[in-house]
């Protein structure tokens, strides 16, 4: 995979908005209202756990397979469960067939969702990054499409529809808090608004590929664990979306297993929404105190997914 000498520009953002419309929804946005989760902050919620699979996937799922031509094969991806749904998903709506790797860490309730579609899926390794190996491997004897979750220029534009939507939802927001894995949602979301609100990327403490790689000035190694690492546990940051945060995402905080916890907690009492771990890790910086913001700043969360046991939350 080339390693990118630039970020991606507005203009991707623009063309795969119009790519995707109409395959993927324009989630809405929720204001809790002063005192909401304890706060006296007037929060945005952009509630992208209404996409379709449940998660903001589809987005450069769709972008990434519209964008190429896609060979008789069809298109092939290797993920632990959000963007395994997402491009079985666009497979099945475009009529395209599909092979996907999901590793042994994928939990149930996500691989449930992913036997809904007409798709060849394969148990490939431990963890994503095994996954992912046996995906290349495979792309490279069948020559079909390969839609990597995160480290591909369409796939951050994909995702930075996202930002898009919110800033004319919510265009008084001065600060967006947005779950990190493998950085193709943070890098999407960074490089729509360069500049035009704070970009905070927020991790789980025990999977900090891309805090550990702006400390480290390029990509590096991390280990994986903790309860949200089938979304957020990714070894290392991909060159996409670090090329993108090392350009316009302004801060990187981590958070608690614990911590994520509590916010999945206050999302059910508080709006009664169910929201999976990586969903709620962004809400968990604000609860826990990793970001804390200025009185009087307008600060956006972005609820990315809802694939999880509801008794888990309830």
């Amino acid at each position: 995979m080339a390693v990118p000498d630039s970020v991606i520009e507005v203009e991707d953002v623009e063309a795969a908005a119009a790519r995707i419309a109409g395959y993927v929804r324009v989630t809405p946005v929720l204001r809790p209202g002063p005192g909401a989760f304890g706060s006296d902050l007037d929060l945005v919620l952009k509630l992208e756990l209404f996409q379709h699979t449940g998660s903001f996937k589809p987005r450069g799922a769709f972008n990434r397979i519209l964008a190429n031509e896609v060979p008789p094969a069809g298109v092939i991806a290797a993920s632990g469960g959000n963007h395994a749904a997402a491009v079985a998903h666009a497979a099945s709506v475009l009529a395209l067939p599909a092979e996907i790797h999901v590793p042994e860490a994928a939990p149930a309730i996500k691989l449930e969702r992913l036997a809904r579609y007409p798709v060849d899926v394969r148990r490939s390794g431990d963890l994503y990054d095994d996954a992912q190996v046996a995906c290349d491997r495979r792309a490279a004897e069948t020559g079909a499409l390969v839609c990597h979750p995160y480290d591909l220029p369409e796939v951050l534009a994909g995702h930075g529809t996202l930002a898009r939507e919110l800033e004319d939802q919510a265009p008084e927001v001065d600060t967006v808090l947005a779950a990190a894995g493998g950085g193709g949602l943070i890098g999407g979301v960074a490089s729509w608004y360069r500049g035009r609100a704070k970009v905070v990327a927020v991790e789980p403490e025990t999977s900090r590929c891309l805090g550990a790689a702006l400390d480290a000035g390029e990509p590096v190694d991390v280990t994986v664990a903790g309860l949200a690492s089938d979304a957020l546990g990714v070894r290392r940051v991909g060159d996409w979306p670090f090329a993108a945060a090392q350009a316009w995402v302004n801060e990187a905080v981590t958070v608690s297993d614990d911590a994520i916890v509590a916010a999945q907690r206050a999302l059910w009492q508080d709006v009664r929404l169910v929201v999976e771990p990586g969903g709620a890790a962004a809400l968990a910086a604000l609860l826990a105190g990793a970001y804390v913001p200025d009185p009087d700043e307008r600060v956006a969360v972005l609820v990315c997914g809802a694939n999880t046991d509801p008794r888990s939350v309830t």
